[in-house]
Protein backbone atom coordinates (compact mmCIF):
# COMPACT_ATOMS: atom_id res chain seq x y z
CA UNK A 1 0.00 0.00 0.00
CA UNK A 2 2.65 2.46 -1.09
CA UNK A 3 1.81 6.13 -1.15
CA UNK A 4 4.53 8.49 -1.54
CA UNK A 5 4.54 11.88 -0.76
CA UNK A 6 7.30 14.50 -1.20
CA UNK A 7 9.41 15.93 1.68
CA UNK A 8 11.24 18.88 1.94
CA UNK A 9 13.97 17.25 0.15
CA UNK A 10 11.72 16.97 -2.74
CA UNK A 11 11.98 12.92 -2.48
CA UNK A 12 9.22 10.20 -1.37
CA UNK A 13 8.70 10.11 2.21
CA UNK A 14 6.36 7.20 2.62
CA UNK A 15 6.69 5.93 6.38
CA UNK A 16 5.19 2.45 7.28
CA UNK A 17 4.51 2.50 10.97
CA UNK A 18 4.77 -0.78 12.95
CA UNK A 19 2.31 0.28 15.85
CA UNK A 20 2.82 -3.05 17.67
CA UNK A 21 6.47 -3.95 15.85
CA UNK A 22 6.25 -7.61 14.30
CA UNK A 23 3.47 -9.06 16.79
CA UNK A 24 0.73 -11.09 15.09
CA UNK A 25 -2.34 -13.14 16.14
CA UNK A 26 -1.46 -15.61 13.33
CA UNK A 27 2.12 -17.38 12.15
CA UNK A 28 2.72 -17.59 8.54
CA UNK A 29 5.10 -20.25 7.72
CA UNK A 30 6.96 -17.72 4.77
CA UNK A 31 6.45 -14.16 6.64
CA UNK A 32 10.26 -12.77 7.04
CA UNK A 33 8.40 -10.28 9.85
CA UNK A 34 7.99 -12.25 12.48
CA UNK A 35 11.06 -13.03 13.89
CA UNK A 36 12.09 -8.69 14.07
CA UNK A 37 10.57 -9.57 17.74
CA UNK A 38 14.12 -10.74 18.47
CA UNK A 39 15.43 -6.84 18.30
CA UNK A 40 13.27 -5.96 20.82
CA UNK A 41 13.10 -7.71 23.95
CA UNK A 42 11.66 -5.31 25.86
CA UNK A 43 7.80 -6.11 25.53
CA UNK A 44 7.15 -2.23 26.40
CA UNK A 45 8.89 -2.03 23.08
CA UNK A 46 6.54 -3.48 21.35
CA UNK A 47 3.46 -1.84 21.90
CA UNK A 48 3.64 2.39 20.56
CA UNK A 49 3.16 5.00 23.34
CA UNK A 50 1.19 7.73 23.33
CA UNK A 51 4.10 10.13 23.02
CA UNK A 52 5.35 8.16 20.53
CA UNK A 53 2.33 8.47 18.22
CA UNK A 54 2.10 12.25 18.87
CA UNK A 55 5.07 12.48 18.29
CA UNK A 56 5.11 9.94 14.47
CA UNK A 57 1.54 12.13 13.41
CA UNK A 58 2.98 15.88 14.07
CA UNK A 59 6.16 14.95 12.86
CA UNK A 60 4.71 12.99 9.48
CA UNK A 61 2.45 15.94 9.09
CA UNK A 62 5.42 18.50 9.22
CA UNK A 63 7.75 16.46 6.59
CA UNK A 64 5.44 16.68 3.74
CA UNK A 65 4.34 19.55 1.57
CA UNK A 66 1.35 18.19 -0.10
CA UNK A 67 -2.39 18.63 0.94
CA UNK A 68 -3.16 15.13 2.08
CA UNK A 69 -0.57 13.44 4.11
CA UNK A 70 -0.76 9.75 4.49
CA UNK A 71 -0.44 7.29 7.03
CA UNK A 72 0.33 3.58 6.57
CA UNK A 73 -0.42 1.05 9.54
CA UNK A 74 1.07 -2.55 9.33
CA UNK A 75 2.62 -5.05 11.17
CA UNK A 76 2.86 -7.54 12.39
CA UNK A 77 -1.16 -7.50 12.60
CA UNK A 78 -1.52 -3.78 13.22
CA UNK A 79 -5.03 -4.26 14.60
CA UNK A 80 -3.80 -6.18 17.80
CA UNK A 81 -2.81 -2.60 19.42
CA UNK A 82 -6.48 -1.88 19.75
CA UNK A 83 -9.59 0.19 18.49
CA UNK A 84 -9.03 3.14 20.45
CA UNK A 85 -5.31 3.15 19.41
CA UNK A 86 -6.58 4.11 15.80
CA UNK A 87 -9.27 6.66 18.01
CA UNK A 88 -6.68 8.45 18.89
CA UNK A 89 -4.48 8.52 15.97
CA UNK A 90 -7.75 10.44 14.50
CA UNK A 91 -7.83 12.90 17.55
CA UNK A 92 -3.93 13.39 16.90
CA UNK A 93 -4.22 14.03 13.38
CA UNK A 94 -7.30 16.69 14.00
CA UNK A 95 -4.76 18.25 16.35
CA UNK A 96 -1.97 18.73 14.03
CA UNK A 97 -3.14 18.84 10.45
CA UNK A 98 -4.18 22.67 10.43
CA UNK A 99 -5.40 23.20 6.59
CA UNK A 100 -4.06 19.31 5.33
CA UNK A 101 -5.65 16.66 5.35
CA UNK A 102 -4.96 12.89 6.70
CA UNK A 103 -5.27 9.48 4.54
CA UNK A 104 -4.77 6.09 6.75
CA UNK A 105 -4.13 3.01 5.17
CA UNK A 106 -4.59 -0.09 7.41
CA UNK A 107 -3.00 -3.19 6.42
CA UNK A 108 -4.13 -6.33 7.96
CA UNK A 109 -4.97 -10.02 7.62
CA UNK A 110 -8.73 -9.14 8.90
CA UNK A 111 -9.51 -11.61 11.71
CA UNK A 112 -9.82 -9.13 13.87
CA UNK A 113 -12.47 -6.38 12.02
CA UNK A 114 -15.56 -7.16 13.96
CA UNK A 115 -18.56 -4.63 13.24
CA UNK A 116 -16.89 -1.63 16.13
CA UNK A 117 -13.96 -2.12 13.92
CA UNK A 118 -15.82 -1.81 10.74
CA UNK A 119 -18.21 0.99 11.84
CA UNK A 120 -15.08 3.16 12.70
CA UNK A 121 -13.00 2.39 9.48
CA UNK A 122 -16.28 3.15 7.41
CA UNK A 123 -16.77 6.70 9.51
CA UNK A 124 -13.11 7.57 9.39
CA UNK A 125 -12.59 6.75 5.80
CA UNK A 126 -9.59 4.71 6.57
CA UNK A 127 -8.22 2.58 3.47
CA UNK A 128 -8.29 -1.40 4.32
CA UNK A 129 -5.45 -3.65 2.73
CA UNK A 130 -6.59 -7.19 3.30
CA UNK A 131 -3.56 -9.92 2.86
CA UNK A 132 -5.43 -12.76 0.80
CA UNK A 133 -3.71 -15.42 -0.91
CA UNK A 134 -6.61 -16.84 -3.06
CA UNK A 135 -8.82 -19.22 -2.35
CA UNK A 136 -9.13 -21.61 0.30
CA UNK A 137 -7.07 -23.91 -0.61
CA UNK A 138 -4.11 -21.53 -2.06
CA UNK A 139 -4.61 -19.06 1.44
CA UNK A 140 -4.06 -21.72 3.80
CA UNK A 141 -1.20 -23.13 2.59
CA UNK A 142 1.24 -20.89 4.74
CA UNK A 143 -1.45 -18.43 6.63
CA UNK A 144 -2.22 -20.38 9.74
CA UNK A 145 -2.44 -19.69 13.15
CA UNK A 146 -0.51 -20.17 15.64
CA UNK A 147 -2.55 -24.04 16.30
CA UNK A 148 -2.08 -24.35 12.57
CA UNK A 149 -4.96 -24.32 11.40
CA UNK A 150 -5.97 -22.36 8.39
CA UNK A 151 -7.46 -18.77 8.93
CA UNK A 152 -9.35 -18.02 5.28
CA UNK A 153 -12.65 -18.74 6.61
CA UNK A 154 -12.17 -16.29 8.90
CA UNK A 155 -10.97 -13.73 6.36
CA UNK A 156 -13.50 -14.49 4.47
CA UNK A 157 -16.37 -13.50 7.53
CA UNK A 158 -14.09 -9.86 7.62
CA UNK A 159 -14.48 -9.51 4.34
CA UNK A 160 -18.19 -10.18 3.82
CA UNK A 161 -18.44 -7.73 6.97
CA UNK A 162 -16.35 -4.61 5.07
CA UNK A 163 -18.90 -5.69 2.25
CA UNK A 164 -21.72 -5.38 4.50
CA UNK A 165 -20.80 -1.55 5.64
CA UNK A 166 -19.78 -0.55 2.34
CA UNK A 167 -15.99 0.05 3.00
CA UNK A 168 -13.69 -0.47 -0.28
CA UNK A 169 -10.96 -2.56 0.60
CA UNK A 170 -7.69 -3.37 -1.55
CA UNK A 171 -6.17 -6.91 -1.82
CA UNK A 172 -2.36 -8.10 -0.86
CA UNK A 173 -1.61 -11.61 -2.26
CA UNK A 174 1.80 -13.38 -1.57
CA UNK A 175 3.02 -15.43 -4.79
CA UNK A 176 4.93 -17.99 -3.62
CA UNK A 177 5.89 -21.48 -4.42
CA UNK A 178 2.06 -23.27 -4.93
CA UNK A 179 0.00 -20.46 -5.61
CA UNK A 180 1.70 -19.36 -8.61
CA UNK A 181 0.73 -22.10 -10.73
CA UNK A 182 -3.36 -20.82 -10.43
CA UNK A 183 -2.88 -17.08 -11.83
CA UNK A 184 -6.02 -17.12 -13.52
CA UNK A 185 -8.00 -18.88 -10.60
CA UNK A 186 -6.30 -16.07 -8.03
CA UNK A 187 -7.02 -13.76 -10.16
CA UNK A 188 -11.17 -14.78 -10.64
CA UNK A 189 -11.34 -15.43 -7.07
CA UNK A 190 -10.03 -11.88 -6.09
CA UNK A 191 -12.54 -9.87 -8.57
CA UNK A 192 -15.62 -12.18 -7.12
CA UNK A 193 -15.00 -11.38 -3.11
CA UNK A 194 -14.83 -7.35 -4.50
CA UNK A 195 -11.43 -6.02 -4.55
CA UNK A 196 -10.80 -3.05 -5.98
CA UNK A 197 -7.24 -2.77 -6.21
CA UNK A 198 -4.86 -6.00 -6.29
CA UNK A 199 -1.79 -5.82 -5.44
CA UNK A 200 0.56 -8.96 -6.36
CA UNK A 201 3.90 -9.52 -4.13
CA UNK A 202 6.73 -12.09 -5.13
CA UNK A 203 7.76 -14.05 -2.37
CA UNK A 204 11.86 -14.46 -2.06
CA UNK A 205 13.48 -15.03 1.11
CA UNK A 206 16.87 -16.61 1.88
CA UNK A 207 17.02 -18.10 5.48
CA UNK A 208 20.58 -18.82 6.80
CA UNK A 209 21.12 -22.55 8.85
CA UNK A 210 23.06 -20.03 11.64
CA UNK A 211 21.27 -16.79 13.20
CA UNK A 212 22.99 -13.41 13.43
CA UNK A 213 24.13 -12.45 16.63
CA UNK A 214 20.60 -10.56 17.03
CA UNK A 215 18.90 -13.85 16.48
CA UNK A 216 17.83 -13.60 13.03
CA UNK A 217 17.51 -16.20 10.48
CA UNK A 218 16.18 -14.38 7.61
CA UNK A 219 19.04 -12.49 5.95
CA UNK A 220 19.83 -8.91 3.91
CA UNK A 221 21.72 -9.79 0.58
CA UNK A 222 24.98 -9.15 1.83
CA UNK A 223 25.11 -12.59 3.56
CA UNK A 224 26.69 -15.17 1.49
CA UNK A 225 25.93 -18.25 3.15
CA UNK A 226 22.21 -18.52 3.25
CA UNK A 227 19.35 -20.70 0.67
CA UNK A 228 16.50 -19.65 -0.79
CA UNK A 229 13.70 -21.27 0.86
CA UNK A 230 11.37 -23.34 -0.30
CA UNK A 231 8.04 -21.52 -0.67
CA UNK A 232 9.93 -18.57 -2.92
CA UNK A 233 8.58 -18.46 -6.03
CA UNK A 234 10.90 -19.33 -9.09
CA UNK A 235 11.52 -16.22 -11.51
CA UNK A 236 10.40 -18.28 -14.73
CA UNK A 237 6.75 -19.56 -12.81
CA UNK A 238 5.90 -15.63 -11.70
CA UNK A 239 7.22 -14.02 -14.76
CA UNK A 240 4.23 -16.39 -16.57
CA UNK A 241 1.92 -15.76 -13.82
CA UNK A 242 1.74 -11.98 -14.19
CA UNK A 243 1.60 -12.36 -18.74
CA UNK A 244 -1.57 -14.88 -17.90
CA UNK A 245 -3.00 -12.28 -16.00
CA UNK A 246 -2.50 -9.27 -17.79
CA UNK A 247 -3.58 -11.31 -20.82
CA UNK A 248 -7.24 -11.67 -19.28
CA UNK A 249 -7.47 -8.22 -17.70
CA UNK A 250 -6.36 -6.29 -21.11
CA UNK A 251 -9.10 -7.97 -22.82
CA UNK A 252 -11.43 -7.99 -19.92
CA UNK A 253 -10.77 -5.82 -17.09
CA UNK A 254 -9.15 -2.14 -17.86
CA UNK A 255 -10.96 0.41 -16.40
CA UNK A 256 -12.49 -1.82 -14.23
CA UNK A 257 -9.71 -3.70 -12.04
CA UNK A 258 -6.69 -2.53 -10.60
CA UNK A 259 -3.58 -4.58 -11.06
CA UNK A 260 -1.01 -2.25 -8.73
CA UNK A 261 1.72 -4.17 -11.19
CA UNK A 262 -0.06 -3.23 -14.67
CA UNK A 263 -0.52 0.34 -13.34
CA UNK A 264 2.69 1.55 -12.33
CA UNK A 265 4.08 -0.14 -15.17
CA UNK A 266 2.03 1.97 -17.31
CA UNK A 267 2.84 5.22 -15.73
CA UNK A 268 6.63 4.24 -15.91
CA UNK A 269 5.65 3.37 -19.59
CA UNK A 270 4.42 6.62 -20.15
CA UNK A 271 7.84 8.56 -18.39
CA UNK A 272 5.42 9.34 -15.14
CA UNK A 273 8.09 7.43 -13.06
CA UNK A 274 7.22 4.90 -10.75
CA UNK A 275 5.86 5.48 -7.15
CA UNK A 276 6.19 1.71 -6.31
CA UNK A 277 9.59 1.51 -3.78
CA UNK A 278 10.53 -1.55 -5.76
CA UNK A 279 10.76 -0.13 -9.31
CA UNK A 280 11.23 3.73 -8.12
CA UNK A 281 14.60 5.20 -8.97
CA UNK A 282 16.17 5.50 -5.07
CA UNK A 283 14.97 3.90 -1.84
CA UNK A 284 15.34 7.08 0.19
CA UNK A 285 12.06 8.12 1.85
CA UNK A 286 10.10 4.58 1.91
CA UNK A 287 11.22 4.33 5.59
CA UNK A 288 9.77 2.01 8.53
CA UNK A 289 9.35 3.06 11.95
CA UNK A 290 8.77 0.11 14.84
CA UNK A 291 6.52 0.66 17.74
CA UNK A 292 9.03 2.31 20.09
CA UNK A 293 9.63 5.22 17.55
CA UNK A 294 12.70 3.65 15.48
CA UNK A 295 13.36 4.09 12.05
CA UNK A 296 14.47 1.81 9.62
CA UNK A 297 15.85 2.45 5.92
CA UNK A 298 12.95 0.24 4.65
CA UNK A 299 10.91 -2.59 5.73
CA UNK A 300 12.80 -5.20 4.18
CA UNK A 301 15.88 -3.75 5.54
CA UNK A 302 15.02 -3.49 9.25
CA UNK A 303 18.81 -5.07 10.54
CA UNK A 304 20.83 -2.69 13.02
CA UNK A 305 23.16 -1.77 10.54
CA UNK A 306 20.52 0.03 8.84
CA UNK A 307 18.59 1.96 11.44
CA UNK A 308 18.65 5.38 10.56
CA UNK A 309 16.95 7.24 14.04
CA UNK A 310 14.54 7.74 16.54
CA UNK A 311 11.78 9.95 15.97
CA UNK A 312 12.72 10.52 20.04
CA UNK A 313 15.86 11.54 18.99
CA UNK A 314 15.63 13.37 15.50
CA UNK A 315 12.79 14.61 13.57
CA UNK A 316 11.28 12.36 10.62
CA UNK A 317 12.65 15.00 8.56
CA UNK A 318 15.91 14.79 9.67
CA UNK A 319 16.11 11.11 9.69
CA UNK A 320 14.61 10.90 5.94
CA UNK A 321 17.13 13.32 4.83
CA UNK A 322 20.42 12.10 6.64
CA UNK A 323 23.29 11.34 5.05
CA UNK A 324 22.48 7.76 5.97
CA UNK A 325 19.59 7.31 4.53
CA UNK A 326 20.67 9.86 1.29
CA UNK A 327 23.31 7.16 1.01
CA UNK A 328 20.83 4.40 1.00
CA UNK A 329 18.81 5.51 -1.70
CA UNK A 330 21.40 6.69 -4.20
CA UNK A 331 23.03 3.02 -3.46
CA UNK A 332 19.86 1.35 -4.92
CA UNK A 333 21.49 2.85 -8.85
CA UNK A 334 24.57 0.46 -8.42
CA UNK A 335 23.61 -2.38 -11.02
CA UNK A 336 25.62 -4.72 -13.15
CA UNK A 337 26.34 -4.01 -16.55
CA UNK A 338 23.56 -6.59 -17.85
CA UNK A 339 20.89 -4.64 -15.89
CA UNK A 340 22.48 -1.26 -16.65
CA UNK A 341 23.17 -1.83 -20.43
CA UNK A 342 18.86 -3.46 -20.09
CA UNK A 343 15.95 -1.87 -22.17
CA UNK A 344 14.20 -2.01 -19.73
CA UNK A 345 16.20 -0.64 -16.86
CA UNK A 346 13.66 2.79 -17.11
CA UNK A 347 10.29 0.66 -15.88
CA UNK A 348 11.95 -1.66 -13.44
CA UNK A 349 15.31 0.30 -12.18
CA UNK A 350 16.96 -2.50 -10.95
CA UNK A 351 13.77 -3.95 -8.67
CA UNK A 352 14.35 -3.89 -4.96
CA UNK A 353 18.11 -4.38 -3.42
CA UNK A 354 16.74 -6.94 -1.18
CA UNK A 355 16.52 -9.40 -4.04
CA UNK A 356 20.20 -8.43 -5.46
CA UNK A 357 21.64 -11.80 -4.84
CA UNK A 358 21.15 -13.91 -7.91
CA UNK A 359 23.62 -14.01 -10.52
CA UNK A 360 22.79 -13.20 -13.69
CA UNK A 361 22.39 -14.93 -17.43
CA UNK A 362 25.85 -13.25 -18.51
CA UNK A 363 27.71 -13.96 -15.29
CA UNK A 364 26.99 -11.11 -13.32
CA UNK A 365 27.36 -10.70 -9.72
CA UNK A 366 24.70 -8.51 -7.53
CA UNK A 367 21.81 -9.62 -9.99
CA UNK A 368 17.82 -9.15 -8.93
CA UNK A 369 16.66 -12.74 -8.52
CA UNK A 370 13.18 -11.55 -10.11
CA UNK A 371 14.83 -9.96 -13.64
CA UNK A 372 14.26 -12.97 -15.44
CA UNK A 373 10.03 -12.49 -14.45
CA UNK A 374 10.53 -8.59 -14.88
CA UNK A 375 11.79 -9.06 -18.64
CA UNK A 376 9.34 -11.69 -19.76
CA UNK A 377 6.48 -9.43 -18.34
CA UNK A 378 7.55 -6.21 -19.88
CA UNK A 379 8.32 -7.49 -23.46
CA UNK A 380 5.11 -9.44 -23.70
CA UNK A 381 3.22 -6.19 -22.53
CA UNK A 382 5.10 -3.61 -24.85
CA UNK A 383 2.33 -3.71 -27.55
CA UNK A 384 -0.24 -3.32 -25.25
CA UNK A 385 1.74 -0.64 -23.13
CA UNK A 386 2.68 0.93 -26.35
CA UNK A 387 -0.69 1.42 -28.20
CA UNK A 388 -2.30 2.05 -24.62
CA UNK A 389 0.39 5.45 -23.80
CA UNK A 390 -0.84 6.37 -27.52
CA UNK A 391 -4.24 6.40 -26.93
CA UNK A 392 -3.74 9.30 -23.70
CA UNK A 393 -1.40 11.43 -26.22
CA UNK A 394 -4.62 11.33 -28.37
CA UNK A 395 -6.86 11.56 -25.91
CA UNK A 396 -8.74 8.03 -26.47
CA UNK A 397 -9.96 6.20 -23.46
CA UNK A 398 -7.55 3.61 -22.51
CA UNK A 399 -10.34 1.10 -22.46
CA UNK A 400 -10.46 0.45 -26.16
CA UNK A 401 -7.48 -1.50 -25.91
CA UNK A 402 -9.95 -4.10 -24.62
CA UNK A 403 -11.62 -4.93 -27.87
CA UNK A 404 -8.19 -4.20 -30.10
CA UNK A 405 -6.42 -6.90 -27.90
CA UNK A 406 -9.29 -9.13 -28.24
CA UNK A 407 -8.92 -9.27 -32.13
CA UNK A 408 -5.46 -9.49 -31.91
CA UNK A 409 -5.77 -12.82 -29.90
CA UNK A 410 -8.50 -13.57 -32.69
CA UNK A 411 -6.01 -13.17 -35.75
CA UNK A 412 -3.29 -14.86 -34.01
CA UNK A 413 -5.68 -18.04 -33.49
CA UNK A 414 -6.91 -18.08 -37.02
Amino acid sequence: MDRGKKNHANRPLNVMAKPCGATCNIQCEYCFYLEKQCLYKDTNQHVMSESTLERFIAQNIEANDDDDVSFVWQGGEPTLIGLDFYRRVVQIQNKYKGKKTTTNFLQSNGIALNDSWCRFLKENRFIVGISIDGPKHLHDLYRRTKTNTGTFDKVMTSIRRLKKYKIKFNTLTVINNDNVNFPLEIYDFLKSIGSSYLQFIPLVERKSEIPTQEGLYFVDPDHHQAKVTHWSVPPTKYGQFLTRIFDEWVMKDVGNVYVQMFEVTFAAWRGLGNALCVFSDSCQGYVAMEANGDVYACDHFVYPHYLLGNIHQSSLQEIATSEQAVSFGKNKSALNHQCRSCKFLPICNGGCPKHRFAISSGGFAHHNYFCESYFHFYRHVTWAMNVMSDMVENNIPIEYIMALSRQKVIGVNE
